[in-house]
């Protein structure tokens, strides 16, 4: 049994398109039917049509050069068709590839993890908010090896979920939107509260929590195993780690009683995010009955203060 990509209905009997390589059921097997980005790029392959001197006859839809070549190299066959229902594990990827820049390349050109130069392009720093890329970097960026793991372990189960049913450009601009809106949420908390000389933030947990919440909203009863063991509704994991980050953070810039160097606000900005949209898409149908979620260890918790 697959499930559609289109509506999220379940199929004893699945369709694979030719032209994208997605799954659907019988309704939207159709590539017009399901909007197939194959369609752009189909253009008389075969040159039946070609007068060799009649531009409107070349190209009847009148679709330009760059959009030809955009619909060939995003067909299944094309270099970007990877991409398509993959953003999750390139995210990942992405992580995992800043982490060995930051921990082993840098540091061997001199650019050791503290250092001016290391700041300056991954942590979003409250006295350089002006340094656009890091509000991108910083996402990616990690704060240890805990760090990393715990956040790894999250998107693995909760991105590709999530991304089956908002579409990979939808999840896109979910998790880089969540993801650089709760890092300025929680550098603009921190200016507030202890001015420019405040802690930086790293770390994708603003955009993960971002997926959490368009999955607690999709489905709240969803069961997931807490470190593998134990169970519970997908909606207690949700509110009960945001009501933590209320309390843990109570205090300077996020700080809190028990807060130590996590930047809980960003958390609960990402979480906010992904709650609104789960709202205007929470018609969708399909998710699964249980996930498994694991912990990255001691010290690793899903978001950190540099």
């Amino acid at each position: 049994m697959a499930t559609c990509d289109e509506c999220g209905k379940h199929e004893n009997l699945p369709y694979q398109c030719q032209r994208c390589g997605s799954t659907f059921c019988a309704e939207h097997r159709l590539p017009e039917n399901h909007d197939c980005p194959g369609l752009n790029g189909w253009d008389d392959p075969a040159g039946v049509f070609d007068s060799g001197f009649d531009d409107s006859v070349n190209n009847p839809g009148g679709q330009s050069a760059s959009s030809k070549l955009s619909s060939k190299l995003a067909d299944i066959g094309g270099p970007l068709g990877y991409f398509r229902k993959n953003m999750s594990y390139v995210f990942l990827g992405i992580m995992w590839v800043t982490f060995g820049l930051q921990f082993f390349i840098l540091p061997l050109l001199g650019a050791f993890p503290g250092s001016s130069l290391w700041q300056a392009i991954f942590v979003l720093s409250p006295d350089h908010v002006g340094y656009i890329w890091t509000w991108l970097t910083s996402i990616f960026a990690h704060g240890g090896f805990a760090h990393i793991a715990f956040n790894s372990i999250a998107l693995y189960f909760f991105g590709p979920v999530v991304e089956r049913y908002l579409d990979t450009k939808r999840f896109t601009a979910l998790f880089i939107g969540a993801g650089v809106i709760a890092g300025l949420a929680q550098i603009g908390s921190t200016l507030l509260t202890m001015g420019p000389t405040g802690a930086g933030v790293v770390g994708a947990s603003g955009a993960i929590m971002g997926v959490l919440g368009v999955l607690t909203v999709l489905n709240p009863k969803l069961k997931v195993y807490l470190y593998f063991i134990i169970p519970m509704p997908l909606w207690v994991l949700t509110f009960g780690f945001a009501a933590f980050s209320i309390v843990a953070g109570f205090g300077a810039a996020g700080g809190g009683i028990i807060g130590g160097n996590v930047a809980h606000l960003a958390h609960l900005a990402g979480l906010v995010i992904g709650l609104a949209y789960g709202v205007r898409v929470r018609d969708r149908v399909g998710v699964p009955n249980s996930l498994q979620l694991g912990g990255g260890g001691r010290g690793g918790g899903p978001g950190r203060r540099f």
